[in-house]
């Protein structure tokens, strides 16, 4: 008898953010440290809590600084960062006064460092896409320092002598960096989002991940399941026969992957350059093995964050030639500091309190009240770029309107920096783009935030998915007004925001007029082979129907429907 489709009810959708497949048994993390309860008091020995209270931090510091050193013998240098950015955490000194602080009002210490870990997370929480996404890491400091005080079970993976599909709310680094990719085949969880350490450290290690998937911890232990973490999907009971066929499928994708090289381009010739987003020097080889053009997005804020002091004029210059360096027959692309907001810097002064810092003072927002470090960094850039042959294009990001954009270029130029542009990220830009583009040369669309702020939804609130989708039919529509804009202007737009990396919807972004496409460095293949099985006017074709579809589910709908090809991709 013919194998038979499981019915809709047994899969589970969420976000694929590490692709390729993977199948076995269920094992669900341990459950969480019991919060300690609220009003506990200590004996009367405050300095005898507060001891007990910074021992605990502190032998969680270490054991994290231990899991980072196994974690780098195994080659995983993501995992040992972000360990080490954890103790770090442990060890922050403005935690261990908040500490003191309650232990000197009476409470007692499990209760003190569970209150003050809370104060800290409703900060992050609130401040945006990057720190929100460490929300996770601090709760997982928490959890290890009450379980030590409580003296209970610390939370973390189950042992298995079989492969497993590892199950959780959210993972914390401190498991995550020192699995075993032999023994772990996928990753999923009720939480997360493309930017948390889960996804970033699933792609390091190469094993499929879905994450945001309502329901998936209501699996049964040992039950067995097929994660693809391309299409977001986790089918529960598996068939053998569905098994095979995903596994053939993302055989024949790799194949296919292995033919398409060479310049980003349609079927029928037009040329869609393929950039790398990077955070830095040590993302370029990832990115050239990938066949990157170049690069759309040097995340310099990378070399900013976690420092007490900014980078040198020296080091800056450094960081940025040896990208420039990596492309010299291509064009790298700089978005300037992207701080304030979701990415607080130690060394510029806040700008006060702000109850909704992901509408504060960001971006080019920010870098215009400290002008000296726009500046230093513009200059930077302008002597790295001295005698290369890349093409540097330098952008800011969170620009509104065209004074801002004014603004920049004008300091781009008294830098020396001779192709200044902007980030299209804030609607209002977007609708207004014919103005910005007489400013400056070249826009690129940041989908991130644009869908955030076009959608008014928090992308790491998990219950509001539905309205952080980039194919949701007002951000085609707000990324088809900058796009005409632009080409009217004779500029070109690119994309350098995570929709890029979606190979159905890249081709519906060349179909809107976009320019190029930029994106994580191990997306870039099956874009490649995405846009040469169609043509440009198969693009606008997918396009029109996306945008003419009342959902973001009916736009992906009806464009795939437009793009045979993508079925030779297994998409």
């Amino acid at each position: 008898m013919p194998d038979q489709e499981a019915p809709a009810a047994r899969m589970l959708r969420g976000a694929g953010v590490s692709p390729g497949v993977g199948a076995g048994p269920v094992r669900v993390v341990a459950g969480a440290v019991p919060e300690p309860p609220a009003g506990a008091r200590h004996g009367g020995d405050a300095e005898a809590e507060r001891a007990a209270a910074l021992a605990a931090l502190e032998a969680v510091a270490a054991d994290l600084e231990a899991r980072a050193a196994r974690a780098a013998d195994v080659g995983n240098t993501d995992g040992r960062d972000v360990l080490n950015a954890q103790a770090l955490m442990a060890r922050d000194p403005g935690l261990a006064d908040a500490v003191a602080a309650k232990i000197g009002d009476g409470t007692a210490a499990a209760r003190a460092v569970f209150e003050a870990f809370g104060t800290y997370r409703e900060l992050l929480a609130g401040a945006g896409e990057y720190l929100a996404a460490r929300v996770a890491d601090l709760d997982d400091i928490r959890d290890r320092a009450v379980a030590r005080l409580l003296g209970v079970p610390m939370p973390g993976v189950p042992e298995s002598d079989e492969p497993f599909v590892l199950v959780a709310r959210d993972l914390a680094p401190a498991d995550t960096a020192v699995l075993d990719p032999a023994m772990v085949v996928a990753f999923v969880t009720l939480e997360g989002g493309p930017t948390s350490h889960t996804a970033i450290l699933a792609r390091t290690m190469g094993v499929p991940a879905v994450v945001a998937c309502p329901g998936c911890t209501e699996i049964a232990e040992g039950t067995r399941v097929l994660v693809d973490g391309a299409a977001g999907t986790v089918r529960i009971d598996p068939s053998d026969e569905q098994v095979r066929a995903a596994r053939d499928a993302v055989a024949a994708r790799a194949a296919i992957l292995e033919s398409a090289t060479g310049p980003g381009a349609t079927k029928d010739g037009h040329a869609v350059p393929l950039l790398a987003n990077v955070g830095g020097p040590q993302d370029v080889a990832a990115a050239v093995a990938n066949g990157a053009e170049g690069v759309g997005l040097y995340r310099t804020e990378f070399l900013f964050l976690d420092r007490a002091a900014p980078p040198s004029a020296a080091e800056q210059e450094d960081a940025y030639r040896k990208v420039l360096e990596a492309f010299p027959k291509g064009k790298v692309v700089v978005r300037t500091l992207d701080a304030g907001a979701d990415k607080p810097l130690a060394f510029l002064p806040p700008p006060g309190e702000e109850p909704n810092p992901a509408l504060g003072e960001r971006g080019l927002r920010m870098l215009r009240g400290h002008p000296d470090v726009l500046a230093e960094q513009l200059g930077a850039l302008a002597r790295a770029a001295a005698g290369s042959t890349a093409r540097l294009e330098v952008m800011a990001p969170m620009v509104t309107d065209a004074e801002e954009a004014a603004f920049f270029a004008q300091a781009c130029r008294d830098a020396g920096i001779d192709h200044p542009g902007v980030m299209i990220e804030v609607p209002a830009a977007a609708l207004r783009a014919r103005d910005l583009a007489a400013e400056v040369e070249f826009f690129s669309i940041g989908t991130n935030d644009l869908t955030q702020y076009a959608c008014a939804a928090d992308r790491q609130l998990g219950g509001l998915a539905h309205l952080q989708d980039p194919w949701q039919p007002a951000v085609l529509d707000l990324v088809a007004v900058a796009a005409q804009a632009a080409a009217d202007a004779g500029r070109p737009c690119g994309v350098c925001g995570e929709a890029g990396g979606d190979p159905a919807l890249a081709c519906v972004l060349v179909g809107l007029g976009v320019t190029s496409l930029s994106m994580g460095a191990p997306s870039l293949p099956l874009v490649r082979a995405a846009l040469a099985r169609h043509t440009l006017d198969q693009c606008r074709r997918a396009a029109d129907a996306a945008r003419r579809a009342r959902t973001a589910q009916l736009a992906r709908e009806s464009a795939r429907a437009l793009l045979p090809g993508l079925a030779e991709l297994g998409l």
